[in-house]
């Protein structure tokens, strides 16, 4: 029941009960009164026959005192009882007046004819008594005819004063018990008007209102702080107090609801900034190796349940290899054929592993991990994968980031391709195109470089010639010719790729730069490479070409020279070796210094 109706019900009653108390204390007064004229009337009545009483034995004493002793003051008194008469008179006819019963006015009638029977008598003693016959007075005062009058007269008062005390009285008990009994229900009405107020106060105002706002008041002042952590007790009332609960609850779970938004908010913002972030560095990449390390780092980062790894398709798109991984991914390959990834086929995101998922792809081990498959592209060339695994059965997670996740894929791709791109430019403008050594602009950048930062430090450097290049050429077409640069070129690359660095120098000459050799180890390794280069006969179209032979000249820095002076050294050597046979190699520390000039020359 609602806390208005209750009070209006307790209004209401309590409005009834003080009516009803009002009333009762009103008949209770009425009662008094009438108690009080009971007593009044009985006080009266009595006082009246007390005096109907007297007023015969006064006046009787006063007349029997004058004829016994003569004296005038006697018969004065006597006849100053004249008064007494009439308040005797008087105080009859009161009582006459008042509402008095047959038995009592009948008394009363009795009295006055005895009074005036007596008054008759002794007027006549006292008359014979003044005439002499003062014997006949005192017989008359003192005889049976005045004894009998007078105690007729006193036992008719007195039995009018038993009945009227014995009627008053029964009066005055009756208005007494009823000013009682409205009394007690007075008190009986105030009393119930008074547990009803406490009971109000008690169960309404205490247990129904201030104890729940009470409650109330220390939830409301955590939600005002936002600590929506605060449980709100359920109530069940259907009242105001259990509306103004359930509109709490309300609050508090908009308030979760609310925070629970910001919070996704506040992820989304942050997992936008780090993808930000991964993009910016992405641009500044300098090659695929730092590309996949920046990939690796902020993944996790990103998305904390999601493990993967990067691949890149090799120059044929025929494979991929694994180019940075990142938390563990339990399903994922160092390297597998490109036509294993339904993603790669598709050209498209592919799902696998859950329950409404894809089939797995092929190069995925073993199974009941979600995955997905997102081919890199750029240009609408495939570049490479972003493959990406749930970790450790965690809530899913891959679906809900689908989105980002292909954002993530398209700005890497987009970045791998920037990269091959920047590195077949930089190929182009530092690379021979024929033999795809490093081409002499490169070569003088690398000296200048070393000239300038590790001038101290050893550097050998070998001048490699064809021998007999223009032979191929001649004989076999310039096809072949290129067929033979070609072969040299691939060995010098082979050989230098652990050591140092290979470059055409022009034609048919080659240098090899090889950092921290010495004299010694720079005439090994240019021996290695003459016995290679030599070992295999080459053929083109058909025709054999025969074994190739190169002429090697070795000069290091700086303990023969400075390196502004390396390729020249060298060089003079390849020409002493071209002077005394060609396939061979020479050192340039062998040459004398007129010699290195004239072969310079």
């Amino acid at each position: 029941m609602r806390i208005r109706t209750i009070t209006n019900w307790a209004y209401g009653i309590t409005m009834i009960l003080t009516a009803l108390s009002a009333g009762a204390f009103i008949m209770s007064s009425r009662s008094a009164e009438d108690e009080r004229r009971a007593v009044e009337e009985h006080l009266a009545l009595d006082t009246l026959t007390e005096q109907l009483e007297m007023g015969a034995e006064f006046s009787s004493d006063e007349a029997r005192f004058y004829v016994m002793r003569g004296e005038q003051r006697h018969l004065d008194a006597f006849k100053a009882d004249e008064e007494t008469e009439r308040r005797r008179e008087t105080a009859a006819e009161q009582i006459a007046a008042r509402d008095i019963s047959v038995v009592e006015r009948t008394i009363i009638e009795d009295i006055d004819k005895q009074a005036e029977a007596l008054d008759v008598l002794e007027a006549a003693a006292i008359d014979a008594f003044q005439k002499g016959d003062k014997q006949a007075a005192q017989q008359a005062l003192f005889g049976p005819e005045h004894e009998r009058l007078q105690t007729a007269l006193l036992e008719s008062a007195g039995h009018l004063r038993d009945i009227t005390a014995t009627r008053t009285g029964a009066a005055l008990d009756d208005a007494r018990r009823r000013s009682d009994q409205w009394s007690l229900v007075a008190k009986v009405m105030l009393a119930i008007t008074g547990l009803l107020f406490l009971a109000v106060l008690y169960f309404i105002l205490r247990r129904r209102v201030a104890m729940p706002l009470v409650r109330m008041t220390g939830i409301v002042n955590r939600l005002a702080k936002q600590d929506y952590a605060v449980e709100v007790p359920v109530d069940r009332r259907r009242d105001e107090i259990g509306e103004m609960n359930d509109a709490i609850q309300i609050f508090r779970e908009n308030g979760l609801e609310r925070e629970r938004l910001d919070a996704e908010r506040r992820a989304d913002q942050h997992t936008k900034d780090l993808i930000l972030q991964m993009m910016h560095r992405l641009q500044a990449c300098e090659n695929q190796h730092e590309l996949a390390d920046v990939v690796a780092r902020f993944a996790p980062q990103i998305f904390p349940g999601i493990a993967g790894s990067l691949y890149i398709l090799n120059e044929d798109k025929s494979a991929l290899a694994q180019a940075g991984a990142w938390l563990e991914p339990v399903n994922a390959q160092e390297a597998f054929p490109a036509n294993a990834c339904w993603g790669l086929r598709r050209g498209r995101p592919h799902m696998s592993g859950t329950g409404d998922g894809d089939v797995p792809c092929h190069h995925v081990e073993g199974s009941g991990v979600a995955t997905s498959c997102l081919p890199l592209t750029a240009q609408g060339d495939m570049i490479g994968l972003l493959y990406l695994e749930e970790r450790n059965g965690q809530v899913p997670v891959l679906e809900d980031a689908r989105l980002y996740l292909e954002l993530i894929a398209e700005n890497v791709g987009l970045a791998v391709a920037n990269l091959q791109l920047r590195e077949k430019l930089t190929d182009l403008a530092v690379r021979d195109p024929l033999t795809g050594l490093f081409n002499r602009r490169f070569l003088d950048d690398a000296l200048n470089r070393r000239g300038r930062d590790n001038a101290e430090e050893p550097l050998a450097c070998l001048m490699i010639d064809i021998d007999h290049f223009k032979r191929f050429n001649d004989q076999f077409g310039h096809d072949a010719g290129d067929l033979v640069m070609q072969y040299v070129g691939q060995i010098l690359r082979s050989a230098a790729a652990e050591y140092g660095n290979a470059f055409r120098f022009g034609g048919e000459e080659f240098t090899i730069l090889l950092p921290d050799h010495s004299e010694e180890d720079g005439f090994r390794f240019a021996e290695m490479l003459r016995a290679q280069i030599g070992a295999a006969a080459l053929s083109h179209s058909g025709h054999i070409l025969g074994a190739v032979s190169v002429s090697i000249g070795v000069a290091v820095s700086p303990g023969e020279g400075t390196v502004d002076t390396l390729v020249s050294r060298a060089d003079a050597a390849l020409l002493d070796a071209k002077a005394k046979g060609r396939n061979r190699t020479v050192l340039a520390s062998s040459l004398s210094r007129p010699a290195q000039e004239t072969l310079r020359a």
